[in-house]
């Protein structure tokens, strides 16, 4: 359900890709899989959704789609350093709250996209919000792949680590615990990303290889909540691609779709 939060959408597009190459143009049911990404980000409560692509290829494929497109530097080491030259090219007000929607998450939920920037628009004293799920899976828990994240009371980060976090002194992994997975959608304050560059990357973040730890490194603040809506798999891999088109097959059936 739309609402009268007012935010932007930034869709980061690379077409190379170490494990994936080309991944943002790979199909799902004959269209692009960062089209429907785009798709999901128009249905939420965005004044308005780019695509932010280093790549010929696709700035073609989304412009003829008529998606609003922004090239960028190829050189860009994150997705970050995309969004900051989005939101500088474009002079977007430093109180413009810019969502950063992956393109490999084809089955991101629209509340996920409004639910983390309504998060920020009300949580000023935050210049990031981002959110996580419950970790009830003792091998998530303990796998490196999955980022964990533990924040206080208030719903601001403490840390996210690859390691299992918080660790139980006194006993075995509960599903019923504090442990937590981050989810890798984050709002931005367009002020914050446009002093981004200036922020030194810190030895805490090189050695957990997480960007968001140099957010806190450097003394700012990053809001957490529980997602409402669990996100589905995204895209690093071809077997992940076949999963993606899968789930949304037996969507479309269960719609009384094709």
């Amino acid at each position: 359900m739309r609402t009268d939060i007012a935010f932007r959408v930034v869709i980061p597009a690379r077409y190379q890709s170490t494990r994936f190459p080309g991944k943002p143009l790979k199909l799902i049911h004959g269209k692009p899989m960062v089209l429907h990404v785009y798709e999901r980000a128009l249905k939420s409560a965005a004044t308005q959704v780019v695509i932010a692509t280093d790549d010929e290829k696709i700035f073609k494929v989304a412009t003829n789609a008529g998606a609003q497109v922004c090239m960028t530097d190829p050189h860009h080491e994150t997705g970050t350093d995309r969004l900051v030259e989005v939101a500088t090219t474009n002079g977007w007000p430093a109180e413009d709250v810019i969502v950063n929607v992956q393109g490999d998450e084809p089955l991101i939920p629209v509340d996920c996209i409004n639910q983390v920037a309504t998060n920020l628009i009300g949580n000023t004293q935050a210049v990031i919000a981002t959110l996580c799920t419950r970790i009830t899976d003792k091998n998530e828990y303990l796998d490196p792949n999955v980022v964990k994240v533990v924040f206080n009371s208030k719903g601001m980060a403490m840390y996210f680590s690859r390691s299992p976090i918080p660790h139980n002194r006194d006993g075995e992994f509960s599903a019923a615990g504090s442990s937590f997975r981050h989810i890798g959608i984050y709002a931005y304050r367009a002020g914050y990303l446009a002093n981004y560059p200036s922020v030194a990357a810190s030895l805490v973040e090189d050695t957990e290889k997480l960007e968001q730890l140099r957010v806190l490194d450097n003394g700012d603040l990053i809001h957490v909540d529980i997602a409402r809506e669990l996100p589905g798999p995204g895209v690093d891999t071809p077997e992940q691609l076949a999963l993606v088109e899968s789930i949304i097959s037996c969507s479309r059936s269960d719609q009384g779709g094709e």
